[in-house]
This record gives C-alpha cells, sequence and structure tokens, in this order.
C-alpha cells in the first residue's frame, strides 16, 4: 500500500534552500541556473526504494519524508527534510538506487535537477561537493540517531522531538495530524499516541483535538523531548564549520 502523508500545510515561502545558501555566490548561482524550481504536491512519491534515482530535490519549503517498510507493516519514517537538506545525497556515493522511498508530506516548493547534470556539476564545483559530503555524512548519524531513539525513547519523549523537527522546518504552529499518520511515524499503536498526545496537552504544550496540533509552549516541549532532538540539532551545526 503506498504511504499517504497527513494533511500538513507548511506556508509558502521566498527563502532559498538554507543548505544552498552555505555556497559561495558563484557555487549557488551555477546551480540556480541549470535546477529548475517546482512545485511537489502532497502525497507525490519522489524517490522510490531500491529505484533508479533521476532527481535530485533541495526544498525551499515544504517537506519530504523518508520511510521503509518492511514486510506488510506501515511504513515507518527515517528522516524528514525540509529547507535545511536535500533529497538525493547517496548520488555522492557512486549509488544510483534509492535507499529510502521519499514522499512529500507537505506540499512546497524545490529546487531540482536530473542526476546526470547533478553529477557534472559536482565534478566541476568542488565546494559543493565538500559541501553535500558532509551533508551526507550528517545524514548518515541522523538515522542511526534515529534507529536508536525508536527503541529506547518513550512515545511521549518522541513525539515531542518529532512535533519540533515539524517546528523546526514550517514557520506554523498548528497543522493536521491523524493518529493514524502518528502511529505510522513514530511505528506504535494508535492507542499509544492518543495517551502520549493527552500527556503533551495535559502540561500545557500543545492543544490537540481531531487531529488539529497547535504548538502552545515550544520551550516545554524541548524539555520533554528525549536528548537525539538537541543532539540533532548539533549535527546541523557541524555544517557552518
Amino acid at each position: 500500500m503506498p504511504y499517504t502523508p497527513a494533511s500538513y500545510i507548511a506556508p509558502e515561502t521566498s527563502e532559498d534552500n538554507s543548505l544552498l545558501d552555505m555556497l559561495p555566490t558563484q557555487d549557488r548561482y551555477e546551480f540556480k541556473i541549470r535546477s529548475e524550481k517546482r512545485r511537489l504536491e502532497m502525497g507525490e512519491v519522489l524517490h522510490q526504494e531500491g529505484k533508479h534515482t533521476d532527481t535530485v530535490y533541495f526544498p525551499v519549503s515544504g517537506l519530504i519524508s523518508q520511510v521503509s517498510q518492511v514486510d506488510t507493516h506501515p511504513p515507518l519514517e527515517m528522516n524528514l527534510i525540509g529547507h535545511e537538506g536535500m533529497l538525493g545525497a547517496s548520488i555522492l556515493l557512486g549509488e544510483g538506487a534509492a535507499p529510502l522511498t521519499a514522499t512529500v508530506q507537505s506540499s512546497g516548493l524545490a529546487l531540482c535537477m536530473e542526476t546526470a547534470g547533478f553529477i557534472e556539476l559536482l565534478e566541476h564545483r568542488p565546494t559543493l561537493q565538500r559541501l553535500l559530503q558532509k551533508y551526507l555524512y550528517i545524514t548518515l548519524q541522523l538515522l542511526a540517531r534515529n534507529a536508536a531513539c525508536n527503541c529506547f525513547h518513550s512515545v511521549s519523549q518522541r513525539l515531542a522531538r518529532w512535533l519540533l523537527m515539524i517546528h523546526d522546518r514550517s514557520s506554523n504552529d498548528q497543522f493536521y495530524l491523524t493518529q493514524e499518520f502518528l502511529s505510522d511515524m513514530l511505528g506504535v499503536r494508535r492507542s499509544s499516541i492518543t495517551v502520549a498526545a493527552v500527556h503533551l496537552q495535559r502540561k500545557g504544550l500543545i492543544h490537540y483535538s481531531r487531529g488539529e496540533i497547535r504548538i502552545l509552549n515550544r520551550n516545554g516541549l524541548e524539555a520533554l523531548a528525549c536528548g537525539c532532538y538537541q543532539t540533532m540539532a548539533e549535527y546541523h551545526q557541524i555544517l557552518s564549520l
């Protein structure tokens, strides 16, 4: 069964991709004239696990989920990509097949480039290549951390972390997420999501009603979330070093 994302709408923004913004002016200009900005629609499958990757994506707005599916179990989210990152970094390893299925979780804009042209650009722009190699290293760290987090931390902690990740990638405090979607993303039963959401609401951190979630206390969510959230934020700081 194909993965269907939640009905989460991030606001449109005129800002560029934050990863590309780290490049020198000439490298950034070269990328932009070779790329195409297009709209990604919610539910659109961008990469299929094990299939050839023909396009790389640098989100400007919206969200992309990378998910893994085992047997008949629902897809489990392994990575969330917003304007801070890119989809298709595994190409830097010389591997043309996508490691995970990637689906648009929230509609938005992205700078896109065909894989062949992207590889050619990397060969002529070593600064871009070094930056993306560092980004790929960080992504591998995040995937490992996320796997450990799913095993060892409570549902409430993981839900708080996931809501913070959504919040970081948009300026919207309110979104709509069904219990079914949240249970799939966190790999737990719907009843566990209910208990965790009620816990966060009783602490005054969120308002949750019929799938509508509004963040009320960002600092409180950070305090409740597991240490993985802060660690993941620190990983991204490596890019600017």
